[in-house]
């Protein structure tokens, strides 16, 4: 194993006197300081670049003085919304513009007009809401849409989706105010594009309006496209997904309306000028939608027939091939690829009839229509999450960016896929493509070695070789995330020398200086440069944990964040569906989302900007409010541990120093915990004396506002053995249960162990073990305050002593401990077989009960619930096996998504508060209450119950464990009986 890389120089300084002209001139922040830096290092693409610093400006005159001190100074500008670019191109060395920060408002939805006025850091999702209740959306979709930016889309002229219905970006721009590079604000307006029904066709706006310039741009572009007129009518291949380069044709004269320098702006990347607001076209959203899934023979045969779908007039025609389907969906026809085609109408009935008529015309393999939303979100869940998904191959090897969207005539794709695939196999790479075959798009990651020095070569020359391969097949290297750094290198094999150089000249004339974005699009840096990963150690460094799933290396697993910011959503789903990111939630900081730590983790690796290692205090600040609920584990399509790389970094950056308080109070509460039963009383009593529970939180660093939680005054094991004691039965080995013996449970909860129990020997017929008096603990809060040595200490304690009969389950109550008896234990200790064979037996209750006891009638409780589902339960065990318990019992309604916001330590560790409460507050607290008298409110997890309790629920009304609830209906099902007789 090897230290931490520190390399010998750092990146470099401003320019002298730039930052103090800068802040002079804005009233936005500036941060120039390492995290701000390394935060921006990379988007999601294969790049990495180092800026200067980051601005946040205020406004477009913000922006505007922004742009003047940088032309004078000579700082490169690089604009930045969600950073979800796969090309490279919200990557660059100069200053960073932040759009997301403060320019992000909705200026105006004019449902007339059906169009809407937005600054450039508004969030897709948050126009589309905004535009719903009016009927209307924005018809250009990237699967980053929860995430990704107005400014972003235009920048890449993205697509998405539903482009064979509503087009690309371009077609749904209608004006755009922009500032160039030195300060100047032009605006310019589209005189050709969609019309206000959503289709394709003429606008009858007049040409584009730049103060006294002329309509096609800046001064001088006018006469640069009269001068190349024959080029430009010939210059460009035909077809719907064109997105490399510059649009020029889209100033020829002859397009009606005249020239269109709002189309020529789509898709400049940054290069040309930066927006400062937009004025886009809303398209009329369907009533109702269904989804005709066809399954093909291959991906060839989906490909050839999507063109034929396209006269149905369907709202998507999207593809996949069964390679990128890890998990299949039941909802899924026979096939080994599949179209998935979107239709709508004014009712459900006319919705389903057109698919229904489009499912008859196919020449499918197999099909079905599905109009459940639950199922078709579920369907779309996978398409989306596809950017993320194809980054690992089926064994777990990482893929990568950089071919991710050529496009080609619909009408060649099967051919240009057959020979894709034939290229791969050419190169020994591997891929799964998948995209919008209706306009002949394909996306796909591939197993590029962009480690070593022969893989990198080989990057180059595949490159190279499929960039003339879509050229032959008549298509461009971009249909939808730009080129970028990615491809803008190998622009001359699709339009000739001649036509690039004029892409420069146009380039020149917007931005004379070159400070915009260079490097991307013109002139550009070449592709096998920049490469993110070349700043990593080159051997793995000295970790605690196992990393199974990346070869034991910590840089490995920090490699699997890609930077398609899912985590960055506002809004966490409903129903218990996902937790993912909930302090990105709470403070909108890319420092507190799950990326913006990985990128840290990256550059701490790398030494070039983060230069102190394991005791860099900018990583340390950005982890402390990561609440280790493990959301991203699950709902991070790659994975992404969070949790895990926190223990890890806090293990390193204590050892051998003093910890913060909270570590010792807290992290070690087992073995303060064990001390407490004799005591239990008059511990309680104490810490109802204000004062004295005070002083206590001071000196434990627990956050003032908490409540010290009430000790049980008899323990869960102390109850079950007195309990057998008293019992004269024989035990037989195969009629047994082990129940672990949680330390929430044990001394805090011992209802919840007592209820389980009850539940459990009615279920199944068997008796539930005593635990072993010498006691077990999981080591879950040393893990997550990252005492990883006494968390192994701990959990090797735990396997001599507690020893489960060979081939028994062990059922935990408490979801985090089940969480960290199946993954961190066997992580933790890989070496010990004892750690993998535990892990696997574990179960939750309601798993046990439906593997052990599927017969067993459990009671109706028939009354609606409220709670939240455990962040660990979702992220590692799932929650299946709870609902259908739930449907049986009778208890309806969903629990909430998200997180409670305790999550164990963090929500009573000092400074905390606040974004514990804001968490809370998110969904499960409203829930709450506004849910009527009589609702159940049920959390399994102890940290889920005390916040509940100390929030506020009603008077009267506690938050129990499932195990309570169902013990409860058992003593009413017993009265019943009884009466009976």
């Amino acid at each position: 194993m090897a230290e931490l890389h520190r390399p010998h120089t750092g990146p470099p300084a401003p320019p002298a006197g730039f930052v103090a002209a800068l802040r002079a001139a804005v009233r936005g922040e500036t941060d120039f300081g390492p995290a701000a830096r390394a935060l921006t290092t990379m988007d999601a693409s294969n790049y990495r670049r180092v800026p200067l610093g980051v601005l946040a400006p205020r406004d477009a005159d913000d922006l505007a003085a922004a742009l003047t001190v940088c032309r004078e100074y000579g700082v490169p500008v690089v604009p930045r919304g969600g950073a979800t670019s796969i090309a490279g191109q919200a990557t660059g060395t100069g200053l960073v513009l932040d759009l997301t920060r403060h320019l992000n408002a909705i200026l105006d939805v004019d449902p007339a007009a059906r169009t809407a006025t937005v600054q450039p850091g508004v969030v897709l999702d948050d126009l589309r809401a905004a535009a719903a209740p009016h009927g209307l959306t924005f018809g250009p979709d990237p699967s980053t849409h929860s995430r990704c930016t107005l400014g972003g889309m235009i920048g890449n002229n993205s697509c998405g989706a539903h482009s064979v219905a509503w087009g690309t970006t371009a077609d749904n721009v209608r004006a755009l105010e922009v500032v160039r590079y030195g300060g100047e604000v032009l605006r310019l307006e589209q005189t050709r594009g969609m019309g206000p029904d959503g289709v394709r066709g003429t606008s009858a706006h007049g040409p584009g309006r730049v103060g006294d310039a002329s309509a096609h741009g800046p001064h001088g572009v006018r006469e640069l496209i009269g001068a190349h007129l024959a080029l430009l009518r010939t210059g460009y291949p035909d077809l719907p997904r064109r997105i490399s380069g510059y649009a020029l044709d889209a100033l020829l004269p002859e397009h009606p309306g005249g020239p269109d320098p709002v189309r020529a702006f789509c898709g400049s990347e940054g290069t040309l000028a930066v927006v400062t607001e937009a004025t886009v076209r809303l398209v009329e959203t369907p009533r109702a939608r269904a989804l005709a899934v066809l399954g093909y023979a291959d991906e060839a045969a989906a490909a050839e027939a999507a063109p034929g779908l396209l006269p149905y007039g369907p709202l998507t025609v999207e593809g996949m091939a069964a390679d990128l389907v890890r998990e299949p969906a039941g909802l899924l026809p026979r096939g080994a690829a599949w179209l998935f085609v979107e239709t709508g109408g004014a009712t459900p009935a006319e919705a389903r009839a057109h698919a229904e008529r489009l499912l008859r015309s196919a020449d499918a393999v197999d099909g079905t229509v599905v109009t459940d939303p639950a199922g078709q979100r579920a369907l779309w869940r996978i398409r989306e999450d596809a950017a993320g998904t194809a980054t690992r191959m089926p064994d777990g090897s990482e893929a990568w960016p950089g071919w991710e969207d050529c496009a080609v005539p619909p009408a060649r794709l099967g051919p240009y896929l057959r020979d894709f695939r034939a290229l791969l196999a050419q190169h020994a790479l591997r891929g799964t493509p998948y995209g919008h075959f209706g306009e002949g798009c394909i996306h796909v990651r591939i197993d590029f070695d962009l480690l070593t020095p022969p893989g990198i070569a080989r990057f180059r020359t595949f490159s190279e070789e499929l960039a003339d391969l879509v050229v032959a097949h008549g298509g461009s290297l971009s249909g939808e995330h730009g080129d970028g750094q990615a491809r803008a290198e190998l622009l001359p094999r699709m339009y000739g020398d001649e036509l690039v150089a004029l892409f420069g000249a146009f380039k020149d004339l917007w931005d004379p200086d070159g400070g915009l974005n260079p490097g991307i699009l013109t002139r550009p840096a070449p592709l096998d440069t920049n490469l993110r990963f070349e700043a990593l150690p080159k051997r793995p460094v000295d970790v605690a944990f196992g990393y199974p799933q990346d070869g034991g290396d910590f840089a490995g697993a920090v490699r699997r964040c890609v930077g398609v910011a899912k985590c960055r959503t506002a809004e966490a789903p409903s129903g218990g569906t996902g937790v993912m990111c909930p302090s990105f939630r709470v403070t909108g900081e890319e420092a507190h989302s799950t990326r913006g730590r990985a990128r840290l983790l990256h550059e701490m690796l790398a030494g070039e900007v983060i230069t102190d290692g394991w005791r860099s205090t900018e990583v340390r600040d950005a982890l402390d409010l990561c609440l280790s609920c493990k959301g991203c584990r699950s709902d991070c399509p790659v994975g992404v541990d969070m949790a895990t790389y926190k223990a890890e970094f806090l293990h390193h950056h204590y050892k051998g120093r003093i910890r913060p308080a909270a570590h010792y109070a807290l992290g070690r509460l087992p073995q303060w915990l064990r001390l407490a039963p004799p005591f239990a009383r008059p511990l309680n009593a104490l810490a109802r004396v204000r004062p004295l529970a005070a002083l206590a939180k001071r000196l434990a660093g627990i956050a003032p506002e908490r409540t010290i939680p009430v000790l049980a005054t008899e323990t869960y094991s102390r109850w079950l053995r007195t309990r057998r004691d008293r019992g004269t039965r024989l035990l037989s080995p195969d009629r047994v249960v082990h129940l672990w013996a949680d330390t929430f449970t044990e001394y805090l909860s011992p209802q919840v162990g007592r209820a389980a129990v009850r539940v459990l020997e009615e279920a199944t017929g068997r008796t539930v073990l005593p635990p072993p008096p010498t006691g077990a603990c999981c080591g879950l809060t040393y893990v997550s305050t990252g005492q990883l040595d006494a968390a192994r200490r701990v959990m090797r304690r735990t396997l001599d002593r507690f020893a489960p009969l060979p081939g028994h389950p062990v059922v935990v109550l408490e979801p985090s401990c089940a969480a960290t008896l199946r993954t961190d234990l066997p992580e933790l200790l890989p070496d010990d077989p004892r750690a993998a064979e535990l892990a696997a037996r574990v179960r939750t209750l309601a798993q046990y009960l439906e593997e052990y006891a599927p017969d067993w009638t459990p009671p109706r409780l028939d009354r609606p619930v409220v709670g939240q589902t455990h962040c660990h339960q979702h992220a590692v065990l799932g929650d299946a096996a709870e609902r259908r318990l739930r449907e049986r019992l009778g208890l309806t309604g969903e629990l909430s998504g998200g997180c409670c916001g305790l999550a164990g330590n963090f929500g009573f560790e000092k400074g905390h508060w606040e974004v514990s409460v804001a968490c809370a507050e998110e969904q499960l607290l409203p829930a709450v209450r506004e849910s009527e008298p009589g609702t159940e409110l049920l959390a399994d997890g102890f940290s889920c119950r005390t916040q509940l309790d100390q929030l506020g629920p009603p008077a009267g009304r506690r938050a129990r464990h499932l195990a309570e609830v169902i013990a409860e209906g058992l003593e009413g099902s017993d009265g019943e009986r009884s009466s009976r007789r």
